[in-house]
Parts: structure tokens; C-alpha cells; sequence
């Protein structure tokens, strides 16, 4: 049976309620569990058990093998038990299972040896055994056992003799059934003590009488074809043999094999001292007893018996000695037993006292050790939550509550949703510019263009953007009239005179039919300002757009094809782009397109692009897009890596260089004095002649000849070192000039490659943009941090190095829902409350929710109050300086931007002629053109 954490598995019995079930209703549906016979009333029970039977955590209980399913596991236990049932000798079975039955034996172990070592020596009628003659080793069978003979019989003709024997069989001796039935009865039986049984049964008294089959192992053929055909003459000849010569198979017949059948055929029960039994079906099979002798079930009971008896007296012996009956005592008896009674109790107080003071001493002890323990020193980084500012940073000047960031400095911040949808359209249309052939522009660009409210002068962005969408949505498969079809299927479910914006389902049906049927082939060419781009998206829409992809379908169809009445239409006069024009609350006047779209509100007409985004994703150009720019990260990746060893091969090169030239540089800081030339100057002050005159003049002139000539030979030796010291230094001066070229030469390479390595991170990051999106980091709270500049078709660096954004901030949005509860499963009772005081109530982002840092001095603020103890705000920290030298240019830049077009009406302001207004077709959104566009689309 297969065990699961080392307890064998029990099968399900059906529950009385079932069984009562079935007697009422025989035909009631059950849940079957074919491999095991289960039965289970519901489908969860069923399912529950199916669950368990297939966790890999059973364990094969006779080879071990564990990580298996319940299946698996008796499988393996079914094959296993087949094998060794194949290999254990078929005559030895009955004997071995008749000895086993009923015995009392703690240990399995125990049962196996004893079995073992009875029948070990001892063979029965047609088992195969090993018979050694003369040398060689046969296989047989055994014909015949005789027992032991007695004292007035011959014994048998010896071994050696034998084997000289003819081939021819001789006439075997008949054993009577009575004989076959005392075979090794005696030596079997494992209630004999073993002494006896081999006193009373010895096996070598046994002869067995056996017909040799084959030659076990065949000899090497150097003894030629006589020695073979000698051999060959013993096969099926039969001979007489004692068990010193007979040996079993060992891997039929072994302590472990003996082990794993006894384990397969018998059971035992979990009481004390229970005896082990044959299983019925086995038993019934080999012919053994079930039913326990009288004798035998008297025995098992004593032994159980005696069993409880000894436990019990060991737990008697645990609580102390039985009191005996006491005789009467006297009055000093009595005052002798009060007394020391008193000792005894007074003894036993204090030793509860001090037991009591031993205890508290011990609890102390552990709750200074988990005292100490909860001090031990955190290893960082670790998790952000677990990090808190003690006194001393606080003092330190570490920031504890993070800078607000601004909810409504986002663009149509008043909505998150819009703001949402007017971010991911501008993501795509910036990432995916190059297949859409679409020029970047910053998102203060797009979402003044979102605002342009003017029919004249028309912005070119609004034009670009939808066209180049529109070529790209011809591509992409579509269901003719989808639009209409929407609108009469939920005409059905509306009532006769629903109306939006005054205008009902049919009304709207019939003013679209006759716009923008020719969408997918009207040229919208470049040069020609994309002129008909209205008509086309309205084509486009009626063709791509269904209440499942766009939900505010009818509301922006009826606005684009339906103006209010003249005398009620609100002119736009404002000449701010930022101001849109108001829509009417009636519209009952059927107009085009062309003329309606500059008076959609801007949350109609980011809608529209976020559902053109959706579509396009699923365009061939676009899947080419991606699909090349995984190619182009895999070769960065490679050249990235190539890079890393020759940038690391150079730097060993300039160490080793370094090496050298601090060593050559002792040497060629100069050229020291030898002592020769300092004795040679000594040597030139001496021989100055004196002017005392004392000398006289012949010892003079020999003195002057002499010291002429020793002048001579140290000048010589003098200007023959100096050569040498000067040669060296030359030499060594050229060798640090030559290395210390080559140490500048291998630094500019450096420089190269680590410049090459900045524009590759460059590059990646744009092409990785194209596949997926990731935030910078998360902080402590899960707040994802996102910076979209230099991602898909924008670039960080303009010509020249000249800084560019897209964005030109850095947004936050609140933590996922599955963040949030993960944080709330924590066991921080001082979440919120924590939360509170470090975010601020009006910092604290719900989920989905947006907020953004445009001030590059706002962004130092939060850079400080990351904690890098934390891991995620140590990696959002490590992304930030490593695109530092980026975010700060570009949100400086933008800045500047800003600030020069709020400058440019007050300069272009004349103050001879009364103004009406800036210029709007001098702001940045309406000076974007698209060099990217093709000039045939």
C-alpha cells in the first residue's frame, strides 16, 4: 500500500447516510474512483480525493522510490510485488508463510531473520537449486527430499561417489504422504525455539535427491571438446546430495527478497502485542490455516497479556511504589510522623518556591535572548516596509514624509480615466512612429492639439495623427457597417422615441449612410493637407467600431454628424487652443464631419484615438515592428557583451602599464653623483697649488705631473659612466614615453567603448519600449514610478547632443490591487497609519490613480526621501542616477519651452494697432510638421 508521510494510505469508506441512500434508492448517481474502488456522494468529495491521490508526495513502500502521485506509487508497488513474486521459489511459499502465521514478533526485521534462518539449509520437492560436484557448480531440481533415516538404515552413497554416477535414472524411492507432511516440520516451525529445532530436525540428517539440468557456468575451451562432452554427459542425470553442496539462487532466495514477500502476504493489527496473519485471499491460496488454534489464541493472549502487565507496571514505577498497609501506630510514632510530615511539607514548599524562582529566572532568560534576538542587525537591503528612520536619521536630516505630487497639473487630470487613455494613445503613437510614419511630438504638443477648437486655421498634428492611423487601420479586417449594425441592435432594446442629444437611432442611421462609404481608398495625401481626413475617420468608424470596443459610440457619432440650431450654436471666440467649444445640449441640424469634429470635446476625441490604437495593434506593420526590434535587442545584447570583455581587457592592459612606469620611475627621476665624481671634485679643490710658497719648486712640478696624471685616468673613468647613466636614462625614457602613449591611447579606447556602451543603453531602451513597457521602480508603498521619454521612435539626444523630451515629468501611479493587498495582508496593524504620515492624505494614490512630478526640484525632494535600505527603492534609486543625466535636461528644457511660449503673444504684441489676440498658428503644436510622412500616402 503506498504510504504519504510515512503513514500507509487508507481508502474512503462510504458513509452510512450513502449506504442507507443506496438500499432506498438503488439507482442513485455516485461518484466512481475506478483505481481505488471509492465511492463518494458528491463531486467535491471526489474531486478532493483525486486532488490528493495526484499531489507528488506518495512514497513506493517496497522500493522507497518517493515524489510519486498515489498512482504512481502503486503501479510501482503492483510491478515490484509481480517481480520478486516471480523470483521467490514457488515450492518454499506455503512452508514460509505456514511458519510466519500467527506469530508475535515486534519488529519485521526480527520475523525475517528468524524465518531466514531456519530455512535457509533446507530445500523442498521441485525447487531449483545450485549442486556443487567435483568442482563445478550445477543447476538442478530437487526430486526427492528423504528425512533424516534411522539408526538401522544405510546412509546415502557420499558425494564424492556420486558424482561418477550413470546418467541413466535410477527408479526413485516412493515417499507416503505422511513423510511429505513431516518435511522440515519440526525445523519450520518458529515456535520451536531454535536449538531445539535443530537437535530434534537437524538439516544435514537431509538427502535430497536431484536431476541436474545444466551446468551453471561453462569453462574456458582450453581443456578442448573432451572436457565439454564429460560435462555434457551429467545433464539430466540425478544424483543424491546433502545441503553442505545445495545452494539458492540469490536472487530468488535472500535476507531482502524474504523481507519484501513476507511484507507483501501478511498484516498485522495496531493493538499490543498483536500476531502477524496471512492475508485471507493468500492464506486461502498456499493452503494456510485462518482460523487461530485454540492453543495458539491462549498463547497470543498471554503474551498481550503479560505485555499490558510489564507497561503498566513501568508507568506504576513512574508514579511510585505502592503504598503497603500500615500497623497502628503509637502517640511518639504519631508525633514523629507530624514532625516530619511538617519537615516534608516545608521542604516541598521551598522547592516549589524555588522551582517557582527557577522559572521565572528561565522566562526572563527568553525574553532577553528574543529581545536580543529581535535586535540582531538587519542585513540590507531588505523589504521597504520592514525599513523605519530611528532618531538618529531623523536628526540627520533624512526626509520622513515624501513630496506631494500634483493630481491636477496632469493633462484632463480632472478625469483619470481620460487621462489614462489621452497617455496610452500618445505612448503609442510616439512608440510605434516609425511603422505609422509619424514624426515624435512632446505630449504638451498633443494635448494642445486635443484642445484646438478652430475650423481655421486646422492643425496639422490632428490631421497627421488620424491619417496615418486610418492608412494603418485599412489593413487591419473589418466587418462592413459594424457601427450601423450596433445601433439597430440596440434600437430593439430601447424605447420608439429614445433620443441622445436629440437625436434618435434611425435619424442617425440615415445620415451616415451616405458618409464616408469609400474610407479605405480616399487619398489623404501629405501635400495636400490630409484634406477629407474627417469624412474618413467617420468612415473608419463605422466600419471598426461596435458597443464592445467603444461604448460611447452613438453620443460621438451624433456629435460629429449633427450641429445645434444657428441661433443657438455658441460661437468659440476664444482664441485660446486650450478652450474648447461647449456642445449643444440639442442637435437637430445634420452637418459633415469636417465641420463638427473641432467641436467635440476633448474626451470624445481621445476616445476615438484610444479605440484607432487598439485596432492598429493588431496590424501586420506594427507585428514587423516588433518583431525586428527583438532582432535588433538580441544583436545589442551580443554587442553589449563584446564590449564588456574588450573594455575589460583594456583596463588590464592600462594596470599593467600603470605597474611598469611606477617602477621605471625611481630610476629616471635623474642621474645620482657617484662617488667617483665627487672624489674627482674633492680631488680638483686639493691639487689648487698653495701660496705660502713653503714648497719648493722641483717638488712642486713632480706633484703637478703626478696629480696631471691621476686628473686624467678619473676624467676618463668619469665621462665613461656618465655615457652609461645617460644611455640608460635615454633608454628608460623613451620605454615610460612609449608607455605612457600607449596608457592615453588604450584610455581613449576605453572612452569609446564606454560612450558606445551609453548609446547602447540608449537604443535599447527604445527598441524595448516597442515590446514592453516597464516602470522605473516601485517605492516602499508599490507606488509604480513610469518615465516615457526615449522609448520607440523618440530619441533622448537630438543632432548635436541637444537634449529632448517627450513628456518632460515623471509620473506616479498608485500601487496595483494586488500590491495593496498584499500590503494589507501584512502584520503592520500601522499601515494606514504609516502611509498617512509619510505620503500625506492628498500623496496617497488609490489604485489606478495618477499623479506626476514636473519641477526638477520636486524630484530631488522625492530622490531624498527614498530609503536605499529598502530593495525596490534601491533599484529605483540605481534607475534614476543611471538616467539622471537625461531627466533632469529634459524636464529643465521643458520648462524653458514653456516659458518661452507663454512669452512669445506678449512679444509679438504691437502696441501701435489694437490686438485681438496672440497668433494661434505660431504655437509649437501648430508649427509640428511630419517628416516622417511619405509622399504618396
Amino acid at each position: 500500500m503506498p504510504t504519504c508521510r510515512r503513514k500507509r494510505v487508507v481508502l474512503t469508506e462510504p458513509s452510512e447516510t450513502l449506504l442507507q441512500a443506496a438500499k432506498s434508492n438503488p439507482n442513485k448517481e455516485v461518484y466512481y474512483l475506478q483505481q481505488t474502488g471509492e465511492i463518494f456522494e458528491t463531486y467535491e468529495a471526489y474531486a478532493a480525493r483525486m486532488s490528493f491521490y495526484r499531489l507528488k508526495q506518495f512514497q513506493c513502500e517496497v522500493t522507497g522510490k518517493s515524489g510519486l502521485d498515489y498512482f504512481q506509487a502503486l503501479e510501482s508497488e503492483q510491478q515490484e510485488a509481480q517481480t520478486m513474486h516471480s523470483r521467490f521459489p514457488e515450492p518454499l511459499k506455503a512452508a514460509v508463510l505456514k511458519a510466519v502465521q500467527w506469530q508475535v514478533v515486534g519488529r519485521l526485521d526480527h520475523l525475517v531473520e528468524a524465518v531466514f534462518d531456519r530455512f535457509k539449509d533446507r530445500y523442498f520437492v521441485d525447487e531449483k537449486v545450485f549442486v556443487d560436484a567435483q568442482g563445478d557448480k550445477f543447476y538442478a531440481k530437487v526430486v526427492q527430499v528423504h528425512p533424516p533415516k534411522t539408526k538401522g538404515e544405510s546412509v546415502g552413497v557420499p558425494v564424492e561417489n556420486q558424482a561418477s554416477s550413470s546418467s541413466v535414472p535410477s527408479p526413485p524411492h516412493e515417499i507416503s504422504d505422511d513423510d511429505a507432511a513431516q518435511i522440515h516440520k519440526i525445523g519450520g516451525d518458529l515456535k520451536i525455539p531454535a536449538k531445539e529445532a535443530l537437535v530434534r530436525d537437524d538439516p544435514l540428517k537431509y538427502s535430497y535427491k536431484v536431476q541436474i539440468l545444466e551446468e551453471q557456468h561453462e569453462k574456458s575451451h582450453e581443456k578442448g571438446k573432451a572436457a565439454s562432452k564429460d560435462k555434457a554427459k551429467w545433464s539430466g542425470s540425478f544424483m543424491d546430495v546433502q545441503c553442505s553442496v545445495m545452494s539458492r539462487d540469490r536472487l530468488a532466495f535472500s535476507k531482502s527478497i524474504l523481507r519484501r514477500f513476507i511484507r507483501d502476504c501478511v498484516d498485522r493489527d495496531a493493538a499490543v502485542a498483536s500476531p502477524w496473519t496471512v492475508k485471507p485471499v493468500i492464506a486461502k491460496h498456499y493452503g494456510v490455516d485462518s482460523v487461530m488454534p485454540e492453543e495458539t489464541r491462549k498463547g497470543v493472549e498471554d503474551i498481550k497479556r503479560g505485555e499490558i502487565d510489564k507497561r503498566k507496571k513501568i508507568w506504576e514505577d513512574k508514579e511510585g511504589p505502592p503504598t503497603k498497609k500500615q500497623k497502628k501506630m503509637t502517640a511518639a510514632q504519631e508525633e514523629r510522623v507530624k514532625a516530619l510530615a511538617v519537615a516534608a511539607e516545608k521542604r516541598e514548599r521551598e522547592a516549589r518556591e524555588k522551582a517557582e524562582r527557577q522559572q521565572k529566572a528561565k522566562e526572563e532568560a527568553e525574553r532577553l535572548a528574543a529581545e536580543k534576538k529581535k535586535k540582531k542587525p538587519i542585513r540590507y537591503p531588505t523589504e521597504d516596509l520592514d525599513v523605519r528612520l530611528n532618531d538618529k536619521e531623523k536628526k540627520a536630516g533624512l526626509k520622513v514624509k515624501k513630496p506631494t505630487p500634483s493630481k491636477l497639473g496632469l493633462p484632463f487630470g480632472e478625469n483619470q480615466g481620460t487621462f489614462e487613455a489621452f497617455l496610452t494613445s500618445w505612448n503609442f503613437l510616439v512608440i510605434y512612429g516609425q511603422p505609422l510614419h509619424l514624426s515624435t511630438f512632446t505630449m504638451d504638443e498633443f494635448e494642445h492639439a486635443l484642445r484646438h477648437s478652430l475650423v481655421d486655421p486646422p492643425c496639422a498634428l490632428l490631421g497627421e495623427i488620424h491619417s496615418t492611423l486610418i492608412y494603418n487601420l485599412r489593413t487591419v479586417p473589418f466587418t462592413r457597417h459594424s457601427a450601423v449594425l450596433s445601433l439597430l441592435r440596440l434600437q430593439d432594446t430601447l424605447e420608439e422615441d429614445d433620443r441622445v442629444l436629440g437625436v434618435s437611432v434611425d435619424e442617425l442611421a440615415g445620415a451616415m449612410a451616405d458618409v464616408g462609404n469609400n474610407w479605405e481608398r480616399i487619398p489623404l495625401r501629405h501635400t495636400e493637407m490630409r484634406d477629407g481626413w474627417e469624412e474618413a475617420l467617420l468612415g473608419c468608424l463605422k466600419d471598426h467600431a461596435t458597443f464592445d470596443n467603444f461604448p460611447r459610440l452613438r453620443e460621438v457619432l451624433t456629435r460629429l454628424l449633427f450641429a445645434p440650431e444657428p441661433h443657438a450654436e455658441v460661437s468659440s471666440s476664444s482664441s485660446s487652443s486650450r478652450v474648447s467649444s461647449p456642445a449643444a445640449n440639442n442637435l437637430s441640424v445634420q452637418s459633415s464631419p469636417s465641420e463638427r469634429y473641432y467641436a467635440l470635446p476633448p474626451a470624445d476625441r481621445i476616445d476615438i484615438l484610444t479605440l484607432m490604437c487598439n485596432l492598429a495593434v493588431s496590424s501586420k506593420a506594427v507585428h514587423s515592428h516588433m518583431e525586428s526590434c527583438e532582432e535588433q535587442l538580441t544583436a545589442l545584447r551580443k554587442e553589449k557583451i563584446e564590449i564588456g570583455r574588450q573594455k575589460k581587457q583594456y583596463t588590464e592592459e592600462m594596470n599593467s602599464l600603470a605597474g611598469e612606469t611606477e617602477v621605471k620611475e625611481p630610476v629616471t627621476n635623474g642621474i645620482v653623483p657617484d662617488e667617483d665624481t665627487m672624489m674627482h671634485e674633492s680631488s680638483d679643490l686639493s691639487d689648487v697649488p698653495s701660496e705660502d710658497g713653503s714648497e719648493t719648486a722641483s717638488t712642486s712640478s713632480a706633484r703637478q705631473k703626478r696629480s696631471a696624471r691621476q686628473k686624467d685616468l678619473r676624467q676618463k673613468a668619469h665621462t665613461q659612466a656618465h655615457a652609461k647613466q645617460r644611455e640608460l636614462a635615454r633608454a628608460q625614457a623613451a620605454s615610460a614615453k612609449q608607455a605612457l602613449a600607449e596608457h592615453r591611447r588604450l584610455d581613449e579606447e576605453v572612452n569609446k567603448l564606454e560612450r558606445r556602451l551609453e548609446a547602447i543603453e540608449r537604443e535599447f531602451r527604445k527598441l524595448l519600449g516597442a515590446v514592453r513597457i516597464k516602470p522605473l521602480g516601485k517605492d516602499r508603498f508599490h507606488n509604480r514610478i513610469w518615465w516615457f521619454d526615449g522609448m520607440g521612435s523618440a530619441s533622448l539626444l537630438g543632432s548635436g547632443g541637444v537634449v529632448q523630451y517627450g513628456t518632460g515629468r515623471i509620473f506616479i501611479q498608485g500601487p496595483s490591487e494586488m500590491d495593496l493587498e498584499l500590503m494589507l495582508k501584512r502584520d503592520d496593524d500601522d499601515y494606514e497609519a504609516r502611509r498617512l504620515e509619510e505620503e500625506g492624505p492628498e500623496g496617497m494614490l488609490a489604485p489606478s490613480e495618477w499623479a506626476q512630478y514636473a519641477e526638477p526640484e520636486e524630484l530631488d525632494e522625492f530622490l531624498a526621501w527614498l530609503n536605499p535600505k529598502g530593495v525596490r527603492e534601491l533599484a529605483l534609486k540605481n534607475s534614476f542616477i543611471k538616467w539622471w543625466s537625461h531627466i533632469a535636461p529634459g524636464m529643465r528644457k521643458r520648462i524653458s519651452d514653456l516659458n518661452i511660449s507663454a512669452k512669445l503673444p506678449e512679444a509679438r504684441r504691437s502696441t501701435r494697432t489694437k490686438s485681438s489676440g496672440h497668433d494661434v498658428s505660431r504655437e509649437p503644436y501648430m508649427m509640428w510638421t511630419n517628416r516622417r510622412a511619405v509622399n504618396s500616402v
